[in-house]
Formats: structure tokens, C-alpha cells, sequence
């Protein structure tokens, strides 16, 4: 989400996070002069994407768009994490999943993050448009609450019925829905709300716009 318009189209559809990706390398990086407009509804959580960020410019731009979120979608340690929770900001940590994904990985971030968000491994921080095999997330022992990224869209969205019982807080649908590049479509986006509601419920219990 970079674009104002796009961004309070967006927001009508009530999703419970949007995210805003702060990487210069993506190619969904929100820009250099990029507001938030003033007319965002607070009922959304602000989500700011970084990947490897210093903290000191986290923390700056966390206070400049008021984000209420950080979601680390790089190699950041235990210890960064640490720092940044005792700033007062909240966490979703980022892991990308392969066949031979070791889950013992997250056993350091567990007391300080808030989530997780599982994501498909690629070649891209994010955005790759493909969904990796959510049975995998079985072997994950569910203790913290975690999003579902990775090529989410209509035409599979009801398949996340494999995860029932499973930790699963939110879908995040970003590529999955576009119409260009950072830019959403709106249709897409409720035929994906359209396929959860015949989810078994609580499957799911949020959506993440980014």
C-alpha cells in the first residue's frame, strides 16, 4: 500500500491491519516522501515492513507514521528484536518457509515477539506471489500466534482449511490481489473475503492488507 487513494479504497473494505513497506529495495517501497493520509481510520493497525533496518530508523519512522506494528522481514537477531520491544513496539518476525524449514529456529524469538508471519521462501523479501505447502505449519508447535503470507488469492484461499487448529491469526494478501504492482484491486480483495467466509471458523481470525 503507497498510494493514497489506493490506500483509503482499501481501508473501506475494513481489513484489520495495512501494511507499509519501508524497503528501498522492494519494489512495493512506499517512497521517500510518503504520508499516510489523514484520513486513515484508526480502527486499522499501521503495519511499517523493514527488512535488516537500523533501530534508530525504525524507531523514526514508527514515530513519524504512527505505525503500531514493525514486521522484520530480514535477519534480524534476537537482541535488535530485544531492543525494539523495550522501545515499546510491537513485533511480527518474519520466517521463510522451505520443505526442510527447521521450526527450532523460532524457538529464541518466542518471548519477544508478538507474532510470527510464515511467508514463502523466493528469491524476493515478500511479494514472491507463491504459496508455499501450508501442511508444512504442522509441524510448527503453535505456542505464538502467527500470519499466513505467500501468494494468497480467490483461486486458493479455501484451502487454508488444512490449518484448522491450528495458531493461525491472520492472512496477509498482498501480490495475490493486485491489479499492478503495489497497486490492489478491490474485487480481488473480496473475492478472497468471499472464500474465508466459507472457512471453518475461527480457521481465521484476522486480515493483513499490505
Amino acid at each position: 500500500m503507497r498510494t493514497s487513494e489506493n490506500i483509503l479504497d482499501v481501508a473501506k473494505l475494513e481489513p484489520d491491519y495495512m501494511g507499509f513497506i519501508f524497503f528501498k529495495g522492494s519494489k512495493r517501497f512506499v517512497g521517500v516522501d510518503f504520508e499516510i493520509p489523514n484520513e486513515f481510520p484508526s480502527t486499522i493497525k499501521r503495519v511499517g515492513v523493514f527488512v535488516d533496518e537500523s533501530s534508530a530508523e525504525i524507531l523514526r519512522l514508527v514515530g513519524k507514521h504512527r505505525l503500531d506494528f514493525v514486521q522484520l522481514h530480514g535477519n534480524e537477531t534476537t537482541e535488535q528484536c530485544i531492543w525494539l520491544r523495550n522501545s515499546g513496539l510491537r513485533i511480527i518476525k518474519v520466517f521463510s518457509i522451505s520443505d526442510n524449514f527447521d521450526f527450532q529456529c523460532l524457538n529464541p524469538y518466542k518471548k519477544i515477539v508478538d507474532y510470527f508471519l510464515f511467508d514463502t521462501k523466493g528469491n524476493y523479501y515478500g511479494g514472491n506471489g507463491v504459496a508455499f505447502n501450508w501442511g508444512l505449519l504442522r509441524k510448527y508447535d503453535q505456542e505464538i500466534p502467527f500470519f499466513l503470507s505467500g501468494g494468497i488469492a480467490p483461486q486458493n484461499v479455501t484451502g487454508i482449511n488444512v490449518m484448522e487448529g491450528m495458531n493461525l491469526h491472520s492472512l496477509d494478501v498482498n501480490s495475490g490481489v493486485e491489479r499492478h504492482v503495489g497497486i490492489k484491486d478491490l474485487n480481488l480483495i473480496e473475492m478472497v473475503s468471499d472464500g474465508m467466509s466459507s472457512l471453518k471458523a475461527p480457521v481465521v481470525k484476522t486480515v493483513k492488507q499490505n
